[in-house]
């Protein structure tokens, strides 16, 4: 079965701009010119369709539920929710619902969805249109944990975007969010594709004709997976059911890649004054790696490999909402040192410095401080020893959207509260690493559930433009006044002589 759709020249005009969404009221955070809104990004993507588009959401909540008392927006004025900016989620819905009535063929994929809404949106946007299709997905069934995570559109086998915004209004004006809109690249969107093929095929499968309970070695836990996983020792694999799948005799688990498929195409950049029509080295990474086919690259390899892609002296950026050295949700707990690891490694051998913006809002996971303070440990370590030719440097802060404390419906049982702003707003929620040579752009948290039990698409890229203008956006963040730096652990002796 051929995965392009397309001839091999056809990716000669494919154009890339970075995309953000930047809460409002926050006016010192500088702006990056010819970056381009979500907003903007998803009416076009819908608006532009003509044949085809492919919708992969965690949830919806594109229009405000400023009516509804269930709902985190429950009783703010219309003058409140136009200034918050909700209008432009309801500009969304009527681009997707439009497309529908010009007969595009829709395909929506989704978890379950949060309270209230559930899957009401696209279930509403499915009734009664023969051409749009809806599917709920519940990773927890195959995985034992996990959620449809990833936040992909797919418009014409052509155009495509990639990031961490959620089919919501508020992560279009309300929640920090960063990705990449790609248009004109079929090559690209074809393989995005495959993956979500393949999420589409799991959706109709008989989920206990096809998954174990094992113990996996690599992890040290018992825990469900697919019967095709790598995790379970050869002969007692089953044939992957999926289109397309990776089938590799006599390895456990899913060892590192040498050489993860890279696409060799020219990227035109309009948002950006550097040009260059020199064919660039760029990938798709995904997760979970039960999902992988072809020679891509686990979401995981990708972000250690654009860790340890930092050159000697030079600076790696990351930005993420959450970050944990361990699992959040799986029965038995695992630890998962990967990237702190590969962090470290490069602040030993290559001196780099090392930059982490991790988000703190409302719904902050207790037990962050501790692993990046450990982290911080690292700075210690480097200099610990007159062996060490260490002069590399972790650098660790907040990001704090102002108003975070201030969440939630503005009437409570019939009460104000006194919140100033939507429930599940007003935080740093974009997942991104930048070296000082590879951009690496995607949809998982920095914990190990979203590697290896969630749904999550990277795209990657060592375009020159590309990653100076992600340095940007992150320096204007981490230079903002809204951050505040993790400080280190209080240094002591062990012991004493």
């Amino acid at each position: 079965m051929p995965l392009s759709h397309s001839s091999p020249d056809s990716n000669s005009e494919c154009k890339a701009w970075l995309v953000q969404s930047i809460p409002t009221d926050m006016p010192h955070l500088s702006r990056v010119p010819g970056v381009l809104s979500t907003a903007d990004v998803f009416r076009w993507l819908a608006g532009n369709s003509s044949k085809r588009l492919d919708i992969l959401a965690q949830y919806w909540q594109l229009v405000a539920g400023s009516d509804d008392p269930r709902s985190g927006d429950y009783g703010y004025s219309k003058t409140d929710m136009l200034r918050f900016g909700a209008n432009e989620g309801f500009g969304v819905y009527k681009a997707i619902e439009n497309a529908a009535d010009r007969n595009v063929s829709i395909r929506f994929l989704q978890h379950s969805g949060v309270y209230p809404d559930y899957t009401e949106e696209p279930s509403n946007l499915a009734s009664g249109r023969p051409n749009v299709k809806n599917v709920t997905l519940l990773l927890s069934e195959w995985w034992g944990s996990g959620i449809v995570h990833a936040k992909v559109w797919i418009s014409d086998h052509r155009d495509v975007y990639i990031g961490s915004a959620n089919n919501d209004w508020k992560s279009l004006t309300q929640v920090k969010e960063v990705g990449i809109y790609l248009v004109g690249c079929p090559t690209v969107a074809n393989k995005v594709e495959v993956y979500y093929d393949n999420l589409w095929k799991l959706a109709s499968l008989n989920v206990s004709a096809y998954t174990k309970t094992i113990w996996d070695q690599q992890w040290q836990v018992t825990r469900k997976v697919p019967c095709w996983s790598h995790f379970i020792p050869s002969k007692e694999r089953c044939r992957s059911p999926l289109p397309y799948f990776v089938e590799v005799p006599h390895v456990a688990g899913y060892p590192v890649l040498s050489d993860p498929y890279m696409f060799q195409m020219p990227i035109q950049t309009p948002g950006l004054n550097y040009s260059t029509l020199q064919p660039q080295s760029n990938y798709l990474s995904f997760a979970p790696p039960e999902l992988l086919f072809g020679k891509y690259q686990a979401d995981e390899q990708a972000w250690v490999d654009t860790i340890k892609s930092a050159g000697v002296g030079e600076t790696v950026r990351i930005n993420t909402m959450d970050w944990l050295g361990q699992s959040q949700y799986l029965t038995q707990t695992v630890y998962w040192s990967s990237l702190s690891s590969a962090i470290s490694e490069v602040l030993f051998s290559k001196h780099a410095k090392v930059k982490i913006l991790v988000a703190y809002w409302t719904h902050y996971i207790n037990g962050t401080d501790q692993y990046l303070k450990s982290l911080l440990y690292s700075n210690a370590l480097c200099s610990s020893s007159k062996y060490n030719k260490c002069s590399g440097q972790i650098e660790i802060r907040y990001y704090v959207v102002p108003g975070f404390n201030l969440t939630g419906p503005a009437i409570q049982n019939g009460t104000r509260t006194g919140n100033a702003y939507p429930g599940y707003s007003r935080v740093n929620h974009g997942k991104y690493v930048v070296s000082n040579v590879r951009a690496h752009i995607g949809t998982s948290n920095l914990i190990w559930d979203y590697f290896y039990t969630t749904s999550g698409v990277s795209f990657g890229t060592f375009h020159p433009g590309i990653v100076l203008q992600l340095q940007e956006i992150f320096d204007a963040d981490w230079n903002s006044p809204y951050t505040v730096p993790v400080e280190p652990l209080e240094e002591g002796h062990a012991y004493s002589s």
